[in-house]
């Protein structure tokens, strides 16, 4: 044999964490035969999946260690080859190696056992925010209500423009572009994730998980990524469910994205939330062993006396053709969301305050959901932090529901300062709500 040519085995790419055998079910080579990077070398089936074995590397089948019909560990090598592939020979796994590392390049991204920084904290790392291109004014939907004016919409919501997303555009796609600036600002990359989070109402399919679809779209495997509903106060109850992960060692670098495509799903003629909704994503890192925004106390919450309030019937974006009579769109109760909104604001801004020990005097920011400005008013009259301190911008965004926090602390962030103390805090179908205290 040449100098250069050398002996390794190869083993089956590991699978999803819970996999640990598979069955061979066909080989497409023998001993002696020369094969090219990317050959299929057989076709294999676990539990879960069936899947093509390719080559990783030009070479040559030395022995075959197990046939057809066979059921294998993804521990044990399946063939021994020869190859001059010097990159296949700084990837030769010791003996007491669990899987290749060929497998580990290939096929799944393995995190480290999360460690707790020193101080205890999880903490935000970088936020990452996208917004379509497209900005419908209020007075461009008023065609449809011409006895209505700007003045009088922006009085009673808030609001004078949104992002509407161009036809054929998915929360995926929005949430993706949310989280490469996201892990970028983080100074990460999308390998060193341990698990992704997405809250959304309007999800691209209702299977798979849009945090699913995500994850193949960053080019990542082997993570645990899910969706959660849990309307505009999802976000928070992201971080606040990766917070837990990384603090019970299941994961560490958690990505956390809140996406909404809304504007496909408002009714022209209904006056109550055709002027409200917009579409978004906003996406952050969180991490236990990275130093950052350090997340202090997080207060989750639900209210089923307000399941009546917000709703909609068909789930996904989009409504799908022939359902238009059953009533699919986005409905709201405006006056009776309005007092229990304020309520809830006040309350769980009070609350979070109180558990971090904290007085509402100290508070340099409150970052809520981009509701509808009157609510944010009134909700700061009765919460004990002055609106000048509420950072607001659904005036430009409208409400963009779980996405609405990450981007507002996006644009807010510039004016930040070490040791600023912030509440995050939202009210959203369900009744959920939630909050957040951060130390900057």
């Amino acid at each position: 044999m040449s100098a250069d040519v050398f002996t390794i085995s190869l083993y089956l790419p590991s699978q999803a964490a819970a996999e640990t055998e598979a069955t061979i079910t066909k080989w497409n080579v023998s001993v002696g035969s020369v094969f090219s990077k990317g050959q299929i070398l057989g076709e294999i089936e676990s539990a879960k999946a069936a899947f093509d074995f390719e080559a990783p590397c030009d070479g040559t089948v030395l022995r075959m260690l197990c046939v057809e019909g066979e059921t294998i560990s993804f521990e044990a090598p399946v063939m021994e080859i020869e190859t001059s592939d010097v990159a296949m020979k700084n990837a030769i796994p010791s003996a007491q190696s669990k899987q290749s590392d060929i497998e580990t390049i290939e096929a799944v991204s393995v995190q480290p056992t999360p460690s707790i920084s020193v101080a205890g904290n999880v903490c935000i790392l970088g936020i990452g925010g996208y917004l379509p291109d497209r900005v419908v004014t209020s007075k461009e939907l008023l065609k449809e209500f011409p006895a209505v004016t700007e003045e009088y919409i922006f009085g009673v919501t808030g609001i004078r423009e949104r992002r509407w997303a161009k036809e054929g555009e998915k929360p995926s796609e929005m949430a993706f572009k949310a989280s490469i600036e996201a892990i970028k600002r983080s100074g990460l990359e999308a390998t060193d994730l341990g698990g992704i989070i997405v809250s959304t109402e309007t999800p691209d399919v209702s299977m798979p998980s849009t945090a699913c679809i995500l994850q193949d779209l960053l080019g990542i495997r082997g993570i645990p990524s899910f969706d959660l509903k849990a309307a505009c106060s999802g976000w928070l109850y992201g971080l606040t469910m990766a917070r837990g992960m990384i603090m019970s060692g299941a994961a560490d670098n958690i990505l956390v994205v809140g996406t909404e495509i809304q504007s496909q799903l408002l009714d022209k003629t209904d006056m109550g939330t055709y002027f409200l909704f917009g579409d978004g994503a906003g996406a952050t890192v969180v991490s236990g062993s990275r130093p950052g925004h350090a997340i202090k106390q997080s207060v989750l919450k639900a209210d089923s006396k307000g399941l009546p309030l917000a709703k909609r019937s068909v789930p996904g974006f989009k409504v799908p053709i022939g359902l238009e009579n059953l009533n699919p769109w986005i409905r709201v109760d405006g006056h009776a969301l309005f007092r229990f909104a304020t309520g809830g604001f006040a309350t769980i801004i009070s609350e979070a305050i109180a558990k971090s020990g904290w007085l509402p005097q100290q508070v340099n920011w409150v970052v809520p959901h981009q509701a509808n400005a009157r609510i944010l008013k009134a909700a700061a009259q009765k919460g004990g932090v002055p609106f000048e301190r509420f950072y607001i911008n659904i005036d430009r965004v409208g409400n963009t529901s779980s996405a609405s926090i990450p981007l507002a602390l996006l644009e807010l962030q510039k004016n930040l300062h070490t040791g600023d103390k912030i509440v995050l805090c939202s009210v959203g179908a369900g009744v959920t709500i939630a909050a957040m205290a951060i130390e900057w």
